[in-house]
Formats: structure tokens, sequence, C-alpha cells
């Protein structure tokens, strides 16, 4: 399957797509154009959209719950996982150096190519087609972001407990990372005034440390 089978979207001009491709690592190699201004612009229409549709979408979500809502949808990781749906790694060009070290891989480089090709089918088509691009890639992102809105998270929940009875020192400490760069596992660790509490594994940092604060929480270590 090509990457246009896989998006559902056919290029008219096909320069687009390619630039939407192509990294400043590969670029300077071949003297050719980037996905750097493709990004930048792709940047701006995706929060625009992902503004739109949430504040049409759920309009009984305050100003900062939006903001929040989005803050967890147009982010690295949630576009990075765009580009694995989409086997994006497959097209991407990149520099020797940079293939060298997995660039074809980074989930900010992948992250970013999301953005380029955003811009690349806004310029091809219009708004229209590049809404329906985001919104059929990060509609279920934005619908489970706004389900957990209202709550604290793990981390929060578990400061303010530890907090209450007095100043603590709280730290997260990756302590182990398996597998491949797109496809990684952490292990974190929850450190309280120099003591472990609990560790947690996720798919990426962030999850890891939740996992860790929330395994912290329902041990009995914390002082009700």
């Amino acid at each position: 399957m090509s990457l246009e089978e896989s998006i559902g979207y056919t290029f008219k001009n096909k320069g687009l797509l390619e630039e939407a491709l192509t990294h400043i690592s590969y670029a300077h190699e071949k003297g050719i154009k980037s996905n750097e201004k493709l990004e930048f612009l792709g940047d701006s229409i995706l929060e625009f959209i992902s503004s739109k549709y949430l504040y049409n979408k759920f309009p009984y979500l305050k100003e900062g719950e939006l903001t929040k809502v989005r803050a967890q949808v147009v982010c690295e990781e949630s576009l990075y996982e765009v580009a694995k749906k989409h086997n994006i790694s497959k097209y991407i060009k990149v520099g020797h150096s940079e293939g060298v070290s997995g660039g074809k891989e980074k989930p900010t480089i992948l992250a970013d190519s999301v953005e380029a090709l955003i811009a690349a089918i806004y310029f091809d088509s219009g708004l229209e087609k590049a809404d329906e691009f985001i919104i059929k890639n990060l509609e279920e992102a934005m619908e489970s972001a706004s389900k957990n809105v209202g709550q604290k998270d793990y981390k929060t929940v578990l400061q303010e407990k530890l907090q209450k009875h007095g100043d603590v020192h709280i730290e997260y400490k990756v302590v182990e990372e398996k597998g491949p760069d797109h496809d990684k596992t952490f292990t974190s660790e929850v450190i309280v005034n120099g003591r472990v509490l609990a560790s947690g594994i996720g798919k990426s940092k962030k999850l890891a440390e939740m996992q860790a604060a929330k395994k912290a929480l329902e041990s009995n270590k914390i002082k009700k």
C-alpha cells in the first residue's frame, strides 16, 4: 500500500508530497527544499482545525479545559502515532548521518513530517481536505482526551497527597528503556525524598511516570 492509499488522499502535485517527506538533513545533502516551512504552516493549521472541532463538538467544556484537551492532542506523541499508523518512516527521506543514527524512526522527525503533510494537503486542495485528514486521524484522540479533562492526573494527585504532610522532594527517573526507537518501552520510578515509592511502565516517558504515580497511590507507603 502506498502512502497516498494509506492516508486516503491522492496528491495532484506530487512535488508537495515529496517536499513534506524531505527532512532538512537530506535537503542539505541534495540542495533541495526541506519540509521545515511546510511543518511551520502545518502546525498552525492543525491548531486551528483542532480548536474549531473541539469548540463545536464539546460546547460544555470551558476555555481552560479546551486548551488542555488540545494540548494533549496537538503534541509530538499524538502525531508520532499518526506517523506510525501510516508507516511514514518508510517514505521519509533523511541525510546519511541522520539515517545511520536511526533518524527515520525518531518521534520528533516523524511528528514533524505529519505537520508538513497537513500543509502539503492544504496547498494541494485547500483547508477542507486538510480538515478531513486531521479529523480522520485525531478524532479518536480528541474524544478520549475530552473524557478525562476534568480529572486530575495521577502525578498531580500524588503530589497533593504527599505535600499535605509537609515539604517533600518528588522526582521521576527513567531507569530502563527497551525496544527500537519506533516502539520503545520505558520504566520510570517515582522517588520521594530519596526513597523509591513505585515504578511504572509505559510506551512513553510520560505514561511510565503516570503509571509509577498510580502505583504509588495504590500502595500503602503514603500516609492518609
